[in-house]
């Protein structure tokens, strides 16, 4: 069997090592011979990590013609800014490069098993390759995660055949686990767990067996949008519609937005010109002297975009957020 644990820059350490040395203790206790390799998109290099910045060598190019196990790790940096040490911006330069095909081909071959650690699992949601996937990551990119139309779960391990995702950074260790029980049985697992003196945590998540019972809990978007529907009758001084000339500073650059709001029978109606793609504002509602929606974009990544903005005048000022992403700020003024 063969395991290629992936390195880009900025990638987490214990992500990549835990998997490692989980992987290199099966070879011991399995007759199958396991090759364990560090990898990377352009080849023979050392990698820089986001921790201290500390190296490691990858030792060849990523072989998508050798069947087995891609383990792709998260990235170490900053959570509370969106400069260019922080999570999120890491992540994104990884996509745009040479991994982002390698894995968007690897998802397309039987023979090879994708794995993902932390926010490993975001590389491949940031350019559409888990729409209508279930997979998880870190807690804190569950939200980003749904922006990109995957299904976040909320488990250690989420299992989605030929793709296994887990959650937060120790969690590599049991995904590791996991993934030996699944190709090599059981009992090396639990040669592993005790050589190691850890038991793996958390159940397993598959879409199989009974569905659980779910509360009968009220939409918060369907309030808001009959709550709305009245308000934007009442709310006439509220000016939102016409086309309006805005951009929006993301962390890896400004996005020029051209929007065109009207209301038809009593609902806010409205598109969002990027380029050559136009996309349909969704839910839009009015509160108050807010206006606000959520739409998809393709551009500087598969996202769905949630916008609260505000109006002054033909002054338009707010913010987008996605997941865990930093919010983007939002300004324009109205040209019609």
């Amino acid at each position: 069997m063969n395991v290629q644990i992936v390195l880009f820059d900025g990638f987490d350490l214990l992500d990549a090592i835990a998997p490692y040395e989980v992987f290199v203790a099966a070879g011991m206790y399995s007759e199958e011979e396991i090759i364990v390799k560090l990898v990377s998109a352009e080849g023979e290099r050392m990698v820089t990590s986001g921790v201290n910045q500390l190296q490691l060598q990858a030792s060849g190019k990523i072989d998508l013609s050798s069947k087995g196990i891609i383990l792709v790790p998260g990235a170490s940096g900053s959570v509370h800014d969106n400069g260019p040490d922080s999570i999120p911006v890491k992540l994104k330069k990884a996509t745009e490069t040479e991994l982002n095909n390698i894995l968007r081909e690897a998802m397309k071959k039987a023979d090879i098993l994708l794995s993902t650690v932390c926010g490993g699992s975001l590389i491949l949601a940031m350019d559409g390759l888990l729409e209508g996937r279930h997979a998880v990551t870190h807690h804190m990119g569950m939200g980003l995660l749904s922006a990109t139309n995957a299904i976040p779960v909320s488990a250690r391990i989420v299992d989605d055949g030929d793709l296994v995702t887990g959650g937060g950074v120790t969690s590599g260790l049991d995904v590791a686990l996991y993934l030996v029980e699944r190709e090599l049985g059981s009992r090396i697992a639990h040669a592993v767990e005790q050589l190691f003196e850890y038991e793996r945590r958390g159940t397993v998540w598959k879409a199989e067996g009974h569905a659980p019972k779910e509360s009968k809990h009220e939409n918060p978007m369907e309030t808001t949008s009959s709550r709305s529907s009245n308000q934007t009758d009442t709310d006439k001084s509220f000016n939102f519609q016409g086309k309006w000339d805005t951009t929006i500073s993301t962390p890896i650059g400004d996005l020029s937005v051209l929007l065109d709001l009207s209301s038809e029978d009593g609902r806010i109606v409205g598109t969002a010109k990027q380029g050559e793609n136009i996309a349909t504002l969704n839910n839009a509602v009015l509160e108050g002297n807010q206006l606000k929606w959520s739409m998809k974009v393709t551009k500087p990544m598969r996202l769905t975009l949630k916008f609260i903005v505000s109006v002054d005048g033909n002054n338009m000022y707010g913010e987008a957020k996605a997941g865990m992403l930093p919010s983007s700020k939002l300004i324009g003024h109205r040209i019609s």
